[in-house]
């Protein structure tokens, strides 16, 4: 497969994708060149990769508009993608990703079906290590069920710019650009010769790029604090199904590995373009914390005791129906075929999903490339 490739978007997806096609071409990636408005170490709010928790918890991501094919498809990229994730945590020390205890409270106030149900259908949570259902003295007051699995946390800032190098090592070239249409990515290959494919990894880009315009596509508002409070051996992360404070927002406690900090959040505020942290959000979301972890702080301090780095913003890509990952042929005005495979709409979870997606949409360019225009 040594055909020209431009991988436009230079978030996890696009430079999961470019790395793993470097990786199946026998480790020569020198055709491939990523495009791309941000890079890693930008702080643009267009830009969400850099802005993430984030760690691997496919039991929170669920929603109820999600049908049969959507979670057919998450779980998937999820089985897929777990592996990989597993094997940089215990093998690859300089990606900056760590396995971490995660403990799931489901509220009583939340609990709409027996425990034993709880975690259907998720993908297979069983064969995470030490998965375990919390005994009944284990659950705090007003909690119904909970668990207990080992999974992972990535510490972004190391992770993101790890991707570079191992796409630099393979011979992928990076290209700074702005897109207004899809197509006019054809002739950004590095070489000067057409792209034989466009892989499209632009996430809520792709709801303004001329030639893709997804309306399906929506922003859904993330507001984080990054603390330094945080163990220094064995942190135990955690969420929980709700909270009182309105639909919208969540409680949640991750801890990146290498120093990283330690993340509390959050929100989920759909069609919000909003990039500046609010102020009083900030305050619940701290008191939350707290109230779900109280080793944060010492015993009977409150959010005064937490030692915040920063308080951010980030744009989940959300899309209606699931994420794209699909091919299509493109005609531009002079009346030229391109092929074009999508690899966007993660919403929440590109990280997560983003070796399986990648996989998946490899696939695709490998069908594209023997198809006839």
């Amino acid at each position: 497969m040594a055909q020209n490739l431009v991988v436009l978007g230079a978030g996890v997806s696009g430079l999961t994708t470019a790395l793993l096609l470097a990786r199946k071409n026998s480790g020569h990636g020198s055709h491939i060149t990523i495009v791309a408005k941000h890079m890693p170490g930008d702080t643009d709010i267009e830009y969400a990769s850099p802005w993430a928790g984030a760690d691997f918890n496919p039991f929170t991501a669920r929603r109820p508009s999600e049908n049969n094919e959507e979670l057919r498809i998450a779980q998937e990229f999820e089985r897929v993608s777990w592996p990989e994730w597993a094997k940089l945590a215990s093998d690859v020390p300089e990606a900056g990703v760590g396995f971490r205890r995660i403990i799931q409270y489901r509220r009583k106030k939340d609990a709409v079906r027996p425990p034993s149900e709880w975690l259907e259908p998720c993908w297979g949570i069983h064969e995470m290590p030490d998965f375990r259902m919390l005994e009944e003295d284990e659950l705090p007051d007003g909690i119904d069920a909970g668990l207990s699995v080992t999974s992972i946390c990535i510490n972004v800032t190391i992770y993101l710019p790890w991707l570079v190098s191992q796409c630099l090592k393979y011979g992928v070239v990076f290209r700074r650009a702005i897109v207004q249409n899809i197509l006019d990515a054809a002739d950004l290959h590095h070489s000067g010769k057409k792209a034989d494919v466009i892989i499209n990894c632009t996430g809520l880009g792709s709801l303004r790029i001329g030639g893709i315009e997804d309306k399906k596509l929506c922003p859904v508002r993330g507001q984080l604090a990054l603390v330094r409070n945080s163990p220094l051996q064995n942190p135990t992360m955690y969420s929980i199904s709700g909270t009182d404070d309105g639909p919208e927002e969540s409680s949640y406690i991750m801890h990146r590995p290498a120093a990283g900090g330690c993340v509390i959040g959050g929100c989920r505020q759909r069609d919000n373009w909003e990039s500046q942290p609010d102020p009083s959000l900030a305050i619940r979301i701290m008191k939350r914390a707290i109230e779900l972890d109280p080793s944060l702080v010492p015993e009977g301090r409150g959010i005064e005791a937490l030692s915040v780095i920063r308080h951010t913003v980030g744009l989940r890509p959300q899309r209606e129906g699931g994420l794209r990952v699909e091919k299509e042929v493109m005609e531009s005005k002079d009346g030229k075929k391109v092929r074009v495979v999508h690899n966007y709409g993660h919403g929440g979870a590109g990280y997560e999903k983003s070796y399986g997606s990648a996989k998946a949409a490899i696939r695709l360019v490998e069908e594209a490339l023997v198809a006839k225009l």
